[in-house]
């Protein structure tokens, strides 16, 4: 987790969905994380989840509709308090009727008014029956909400609690939060910018069931995805094989092998301003792939004649454009520094970036790393942390040679 998505402040809508019911757990996860979060449930959103459970989770006062204009509360101006106190707005689910008075400007209720005074991110998820998501009125509504610069997420598809089988479900609170952190990024210095990000191992295969490959987690590349769509970017990440959830916002083109990776990335590069190639793509695959699994025959050695794959990063480095920023990434056992000088040159890099895979935690699979980051122009910089706070960290570095060309 990066350190600035900690202690923010979250206005949350829950609107009276039957989704509702899960805002107690998407809750659970912002308190978790050390965030305040204030809460306004509307009428009909009473009826599915309690008001003393969102309290006692808070630790403070959900705000209700019986709170908006009245004699107890009122004074209080929850409707341009609340929204002054925030970093950001929140509403899951959102109703169609909800999404209607935000693209009309109602300020009729609690929610509705607070809507028309705030001025932070507004990002909303739309949860409802497929068919009523499919009605033009609410497609309508949708438009004009993301017209004035809101953000509206696409529901996700499956069954509904109505017995249909559609679009028109609450995302996971996964995909949640990586929208509400997206919002809040502090930096958004890589918008309109494409990036293209490489990650995980590749499976080179021997026969039909066994390969050549090494324990890459894809964590260090994932972590960079993110990053630069936090940061703005239009992301395109090719992964070989992994078992991490995929990251929020971002193509992802799926690869196995080198060769297939190859060809992703040299079709991609062309519209590329920033290429980060993080996977640990095999060198080499066997010259013949056997159709059929190997048999053991006892007490016979088995030969695999292996050939050289393509190297990505210097064919990368060959047909790199103008202002095009090439990032290799060298894990090395020895040498670090002067085997990842030699690597920068021999491939046409722009910066390198590398670490002691022996290390302690910095190897495959860790949640930590440790990078030098060399550039063409001789300047150095190191940094530890999180693979989060790290891939940041990296951006950053980028972000300063492509500044300096």
């Amino acid at each position: 987790m990066s350190h600035w998505k900690r202690n923010r402040r979250i206005l949350f809508g829950i609107t009276g969905g039957i989704a509702a019911y899960k805002a107690p757990d998407i809750l659970r996860g912002w308190i978790k994380e050390g965030c305040e979060v204030e809460v306004i449930l509307t009428r009909s959103a009473e009826e599915f989840v309690s008001p003393l459970v969102l309290s006692t989770l808070t630790g403070r006062k959900v705000w209700r509709e019986k709170d908006f204009l009245s004699a107890d509360e009122g004074w209080k101006i929850p409707h341009i308090t609340l929204v002054d106190w925030a970093e950001i707005f929140v509403i899951a689910p959102c109703t169609a009727n909800v999404l209607c008075m935000c693209a009309q400007g109602d300020g009729s209720t609690l929610l509705g008014a607070a809507m028309l005074a705030n001025r932070k991110p507004l990002v909303i998820f739309p949860a409802m029956n497929s068919n009523m998501l499919q009605n033009l009125a609410v497609k309508a509504n949708i438009d004009r909400i993301t017209a004035m610069g809101h953000t509206v997420v696409n529901p996700d598809s499956g069954m509904l609690a109505c017995g249909y089988e559609g679009k028109g479900r609450l995302p996971d609170n996964s995909v949640i939060y990586e929208h509400v952190w997206n919002a809040l990024s502090p930096k958004k210095d890589l918008a309109g910018l494409k990036v293209l990000v490489t990650a995980g191992p590749t499976h080179e295969y021997i026969d039909s069931v066994r390969y050549v490959g090494n324990p890459s987690s894809g964590k260090m590349g994932y972590a960079i995805a993110k990053a630069a769509w936090y940061r703005g970017a239009e992301v395109t990440l090719v992964s070989g094989p992994v078992s991490i959830p995929r990251p929020e916002g971002v193509q992802i083109v799926d690869v196995v092998s080198a060769e297939q990776m190859y060809k992703a990335c040299i079709d991609a590069a062309p519209e590329m301003d920033i290429i980060i190639k993080a996977a640990a793509v095999g060198d080499f695959r066997a010259e013949k792939e056997m159709k059929q699994k190997l048999k053991r025959r006892e007490g016979e050695p088995l030969t695999v004649t292996f050939v050289q794959n393509k190297d990505i990063a210097a064919e990368l480095g060959k047909i790199k454009k103008e202002g095009q920023v090439l990032v290799g990434f060298a894990a090395e056992t020895e040498d670090l520094i002067a085997n990842a000088k030699k690597k920068m040159v021999a491939k046409n890099l722009d910066m390198i970036a590398c670490n002691d895979v022996l290390a302690a935690s910095c190897g495959f699979a860790s949640d930590t790393n440790t990078l030098m980051i060399m550039t063409n122009d001789g300047s150095e910089v190191e940094f530890s942390g999180t693979k989060d706070d790290v891939a940041d960290s990296l951006l950053d570095a980028v972000i300063r040679k492509k500044n300096r060309e």
